[in-house]
């Protein structure tokens, strides 16, 4: 029995190093990168910031595809961590990850190919003016996607959240946290996607909920890992 828990605190423990870095990574390529490149509504500024920060610009599009590689690591570690709660609910939690993999490789292609429409590099005879307009509408496509995928964000907390709940080795409290979290990343998409209009009033709010629920699993994971208990069998 002591092996055991020595086992789950270790495998909690990477779990919660992954879901470290994974908040690192993303934080850079879906906040930091877009706050110093994007200008909400100005083609030709944003497309001029692109071509100044062209590094820049690139960095974001590798650590998006560093960040959902970790996010694939994350899920099946805590699939191990998680499968003996609940084997279903834990299957679900990864597939609900791994769907979302193929997607961000294929937007971050559209990201690619608005920066060599801006250089010149793709449809020469095209005006200035009919690139920018063109790389534009390859970083919304991925805009879009993003905000459709920011729906599987939420999904996967849902299962997430019901296996710690029940898992007995981890404070309920993150798993009803974790819930309404996947709550809020749905709400704030659907309202995106139907009433765009009303999209930044209520990501306001919705990001406190999230930002809550998987920053302080996040940080149980690291530093506590796991309670000194088993896990707590759920063979619904």
């Amino acid at each position: 029995m002591k092996n055991e828990i020595t086992s789950l605190k270790k495998t909690a423990r990477l779990a919660g190093l992954w879901y470290l870095l994974l908040a690192i990574t993303g934080v850079y390529s879906i906040i930091y990168v877009p706050s110093k490149i994007m200008v909400r509504g100005d083609a030709v500024a944003t497309a001029n910031n692109i071509l100044a920060n062209e590094f820049l610009f690139r960095t974001g599009i590798i650590s998006d595809l560093i960040s959902n590689t970790i996010f694939m690591l994350l899920v099946l570690v805590l699939y191990r961590l998680f499968k003996q709660v609940n084997e279903h609910k834990a299957k679900l939690m990864v597939a609900l990850v791994i769907v979302q993999i193929p997607a961000v490789f294929f937007m971050e292609a559209f990201n690619i190919t608005s920066l060599m429409i801006l250089k010149g590099e793709i449809l020469k005879t095209f005006e200035l003016n009919q690139r920018q307009d063109l790389a534009m509408l390859f970083l919304k496509i991925n805009d879009y996607g993003t905000l459709t995928l920011e729906m599987f964000w939420g999904l996967w907390l849902l299962p997430f959240g019901q296996l710690v709940y029940k898992s007995g080795f981890i404070p309920r409290m993150f798993g009803v946290l974790l819930i309404i979290g996947g709550m809020a990343y749905i709400i704030e998409s659907l309202t995106h996607l139907l009433l765009p209009n009303y999209g930044a009033f209520v990501s306001q709010y919705t990001f406190v909920f999230y930002a809550i629920g998987e920053l302080s699993i996040m940080l149980w994971l690291s530093i506590k890992g796991a309670k000194n208990n088993i896990p707590t069998i759920d063979k619904q």
